[in-house]
């Protein structure tokens, strides 16, 4: 993996990221919970996409190494990606997991130089396809972690925020992982802070969005991934859908990376292929 390099956002907040490979840049934006030191499905990834591009994988804030900066506003992370996209060179192609993916929706909506957007399940809750999180999920978790009990928002937000069952978070909180899940459970609260503005990311910030945007889903993930992917894919002008056999929210890099990598090659040559892009955009 590349060096872990640091930049700083608009607001004097420090972001740290890792840069790696040779070729046009690539931006990771991570959902809820990843950051570099525990996302090893994103380091696989980043590292097959090395091979043809330069690949930056940065730490949202108040997460891992980068910094942050009370109060929290979704526009602050919106400056924060566009640092890195003005250290990648002032341009680059952006691929959004999650609530990262909401994040780039919003970031291209505001005007940054994202040449192509790749977006993985924004979990865009639709159609009554599930239940929407609890209200009041974003106050209580930072009451939680203000009084240091990071454990309990954790736990809380998969449960009343994600709708996991009890006894899988349980089993959750055996693993190593855990810890590291507690270090950012204030960041919670900011990724809720993106997705309460689903409303208008899809009524009004998808149609302004004209890039080239692939919009993709797994073929075994729920039913509410399958009607956020569609009702993003109808408002972006120049949207894409494409389904990704056997896979579920934690898509596998190696099913990931192929794709990637002809969605964001194809505007290099410019040579029209009948491509994957094609072959999604009769899917929708």
């Amino acid at each position: 993996m590349g060096m872990d390099e640091q930049i700083r956002s608009s607001d004097g907040t420090t972001i740290a990221f890792d840069r790696s490979g040779d070729g046009p840049p690539v931006i990771l934006v991570g959902g809820a919970f990843q950051h570099r030191l525990i996302d090893e499905s994103t380091a696989q990834l980043q590292a097959r996409l090395a091979w043809d591009f330069t690949v930056f994988h940065y730490d949202r804030r108040g997460r891992g190494d980068s910094g942050d900066t009370p109060p929290y506003a979704v526009e602050r992370e919106v400056e924060d990606l566009a640092a890195v996209i003005d250290e990648a060179g002032g341009s680059a192609a952006v691929y959004g997991m999650s609530s990262g993916a909401a994040l780039a929706l919003e970031a291209a909506g505001r005007g940054l130089a994202i040449s192509r957007l790749a977006l993985y399940e924004p979990p865009f809750v639709v159609g009554g396809s599930r239940p929407p999180g609890a209200p009041g999920v974003a106050t209580r978790i930072a009451e939680l972690t203000s009084s240091g009990r990071r454990g309990a928002a954790v736990e809380y937000f998969l449960t009343h925020g994600r709708g996991l069952p009890p006894d899988v978070v349980a089993e959750m909180k055996s693993t190593l992982v855990w810890p590291a899940l507690e270090r950012v459970a204030h960041t919670l609260a900011y990724d809720i802070a993106i997705m309460a503005g689903q409303d208008r990311l899809l009524s009004e910030v998808a149609p302004s969005v004209t890039v080239p945007a692939l919009v993709m889903d797994g073929g075994e993930s729920p039913a509410w991934a399958r009607g956020a992917v569609q009702a993003l894919v109808g408002r972006l002008p120049n949207g894409m859908r494409l389904t990704l056999e056997g896979q579920t929210h934690a898509v596998a890099p190696g099913v990931l990376s192929p794709v990637l990598e002809e969605f964001f090659g194809a505007g290099s040559n410019g040579s029209g292929q009948a491509g994957l892009w094609q072959t999604a955009s009769t899917l929708l």
